[in-house]
């Protein structure tokens, strides 16, 4: 979990002329977009616009055309479990938790692919630092955990694969105003840890404003590119997705 920073400059992820198709319908079409690493970038857009799919298609978990290259490796025929493998951390929407599982169980299911078990303690004592309501609910089934309670183990199970790159599904969705800020602030906290972070998000004002850079998706293409203020500032945004 804990990734050595690396300068902004550095390339990370790049994302060109990405398109999926479900059952001949098109998902996705021409969608290209870069991440540096250190970076959050958010990508932005009304719910069918593609975003969803542009994260599993890297991760792995469904087929595409185009090109996915992760520090300069080529992800086309690699498959999701070697992904995640190589340094690339999915929360799904609706969290994908073990709910028969315990928090810990949870927790530990994710370091099945890593061998440096002395790093693993750190990692386990980091993230329990990160989530301290976790701590408290280590003996308890991930199912009954509120939904807060859940997203955070969400992220804090995605952690502990020491994952460099965070994708992140709709972080937000079913929380109260209060555990949207904290989730918002715990992103930006793992962020800092040297973590670099691509966020799918409908509350494109939280998701903007935590942003480095941000694209706009509409109808599985991107319409839109900017820093996370230029966006919020765009007229075109502001009363598409900010109320404004």
């Amino acid at each position: 979990m804990s990734a050595v920073p690396a300068t902004r400059d550095e390339l990370q992820l790049e994302v060109h002329d990405l398109a999926v198709h479900y059952d001949g319908i098109r998902a996705l079409h021409g969608v290209s977009f870069t991440v540096r690493s250190g970076e959050i970038v958010t990508l932005v857009g009304a719910n069918g616009a593609g975003k969803t799919s542009v994260l599993r298609a890297i991760s792995g978990l469904i087929p595409y055309t185009g090109t996915v290259r992760f520090e300069g490796r080529d992800l086309q025929r690699v498959p999701a479990h070697r992904i995640v493998g190589l340094g690339i951390a999915h929360v799904p929407e609706g969290r994908g938790i073990f709910g028969s599982l315990t928090v810990r169980e949870n927790l530990r299911l994710a370091t099945w692919q890593r061998r440096d078990r002395g790093e693993i303690e750190v990692d386990f004592e980091r993230v329990l630092s990160i989530f301290p309501r976790l701590r408290e609910r280590l003996q308890q089934p991930g199912g009954t955990l509120s939904g807060g309670e859940q997203q955070m183990l969400a992220v804090a199970r995605a952690l502990m694969s020491r994952g460099r790159l965070l994708l992140l599904d709709e972080p937000s969705m079913g929380l109260s105003p209060r555990l949207v800020q904290e989730i918002f602030r715990i992103i930006q906290e793992i962020n800092r840890s040297g973590t670099t972070v691509l966020l799918v998000e409908q509350n494109a004002n939280m998701a903007l404003h935590i942003a480095s850079r941000a694209y706009v998706l509409e109808t599985g293409a991107v319409t839109l590119a900017g820093t996370g203020r230029e966006l919020l500032a765009d007229p075109r945004v502001k009363e598409a997705y900010l109320g404004a």
